[in-house]
C-alpha cells in the first residue's frame, strides 16, 4: 500500500522555515496553508531543490510522512528516523535534521545516530562535512573525520558543500566561496585556490555544487552555472571541459539541484526540468507536478503534488516507489 507525503493538511510538517532566506519560521497557523509553496521555492540543499529530499552518487534518503528514509540504487527505501524535518547525504555519512532542531549523524549501518549540533535550522552535506546553519544566520563547518563545529561566516541563510569548494549566501544575497577553483568552480574567472571565502555573485537567492561544479539561481529566476563541464551539467558553455565563468542556463525557475553530472531545475507551475548526460546541453521537460527534486550520479529523485516518490534513471522512464 502506498504512503502518501504529509501535505498542507498536517500542521506537523515543519518546512515553513524554509519559506525564503532569512525567514526561518513562519507562524503556525499558515504552515499548512504555505506547505505546497515552501517546498517548491524551498532554497537549495546541494544535490536537492528540498529538505524532503538528499542524493549522492547511489544513495539517497526523502522523509515520507515525517520520517527518514533512505536507500541505494534503486532498493526499497528503509526508515531510519522519525520527526524529521531535513534530509542530507555525505559520502560515508548521512543526516537526519529532527524537529528538535538537533542534526543526527548516521554512519553506513544505521547503528546508534550521533548528535552532531543542537539548535540548527538548516545544513548542507557533502563529501568532507557539513554546513550548518542555526537560527541566529551563523554558519559553523562541521568536519567529516573530526567531528569538530568551527564557526565560519554569519548573516547566512543557506549553503552548499561541494567535492571541492564550499559556498555560502549571505541574507543580501551575496554569495561567497572557498576551496579548490581549478575547474572554474568561483565563475568569476580564478582558478587558484582560496583559503578564505570570497565574492563570487549577487542577487542569489540558491546554490548547488557537486563534483567541480556549481549551479545558482539568482532572485529573478535566472539558472546559472560554472565549473567542470564534461558531461552538460552546466549547459553549454565550456562543454566538454570545464566554464570558468557564471553562464545563464535558463529563466522562470523556483527551484534548483545537480548531480555528479546531470542538473535539474522547478519551474513556477510544477515541470521538472533536466539537463546534462543523456538529456544533452538544453533544458528538456522530464516530469510535472514536481514539488522537489534531488540529483544523484545517474539517478534522479522527485516527489509530487499527488504524495509519490519518484525515481528513475538519467535519460529514464519515472517509476514511483512503493513504501509498505
Amino acid at each position: 500500500m502506498d504512503r502518501s507525503i504529509k501535505l498542507a493538511s498536517d500542521p506537523g510538517v515543519r518546512l515553513s522555515r524554509w519559506a525564503r532566506p532569512g525567514h526561518w519560521w513562519w507562524p503556525g497557523i499558515f504552515a499548512g496553508l504555505v506547505f505546497a509553496f515552501c517546498l517548491v521555492a524551498a532554497p537549495a540543499f546541494a544535490d536537492s531543490s528540498s529538505p524532503l529530499l538528499a542524493a549522492y552518487y547511489d544513495r539517497q534518503m526523502a522523509i515520507i510522512d515525517g520520517s527518514a528514509y533512505v536507500w541505494q540504487g534503486s532498493s526499497r527505501p528503509k526508515q531510519v528516523a522519525t520527526d524529521a524535518v531535513q534530509v542530507g547525504v555525505g559520502r560515508t555519512n548521512y543526516y537526519v535534521l529532527t524537529g528538535a532542531d538537533d542534526l543526527l549523524g548516521y554512519r553506513d549501518g544505521f547503528s546508534q545516530p550521533q548528535t552532531m549540533m543542537t539548535g540548527v535550522a538548516r545544513f548542507a552535506a557533502g563529501r568532507t562535512g557539513v554546513l550548518a546553519v542555526k537560527p541566529d544566520g551563523t554558519l559553523w563547518w562541521i568536519d567529516k573525520l573530526s567531528r569538530k563545529a568551527v564557526k565560519t561566516a554569519n548573516n547566512v541563510v543557506e549553503a552548499a558543500v561541494g567535492d571541492g569548494a564550499n559556498y555560502y549566501i549571505t541574507k543580501s544575497g551575496d554569495l561567497f566561496v572557498k576551496g579548490k577553483a581549478h575547474r572554474g568552480q568561483y565563475g568569476d574567472g580564478r582558478l587558484a585556490t582560496s583559503e578564505k571565502f570570497v565574492t563570487t555573485a549577487s542577487q542569489v537567492s540558491q546554490i548547488t555544487a557537486h563534483t567541480g561544479h556549481a549551479i545558482l539561481l539568482k532572485m529573478n529566476g535566472d539558472v546559472l552555472g560554472t565549473g567542470g563541464n564534461i558531461y552538460g551539467p552546466v549547459g553549454k558553455h565550456g562543454l566538454g571541459d570545464k566554464a570558468i565563468r557564471w553562464s545563464k542556463i535558463m529563466s522562470g525557475a523556483t527551484a534548483i539541484a545537480t548531480g555528479s553530472s546531470h542538473t535539474l531545475a522547478i519551474k513556477k507551475n510544477g515541470t521538472l526540468f533536466a539537463w546534462g548526460s543523456e538529456y544533452g546541453t538544453e533544458p528538456v521537460a522530464v516530469l510535472g507536478n514536481v514539488l522537489a527534486a534531488a540529483a544523484g550520479s545517474s539517478t534522479t529523485i522527485a516527489l509530487t503534488k499527488d504524495g509519490k516518490l519518484w525515481q528513475w534513471k538519467r535519460g529514464g522512464k519515472p517509476w514511483a516507489h512503493s513504501l509498505d
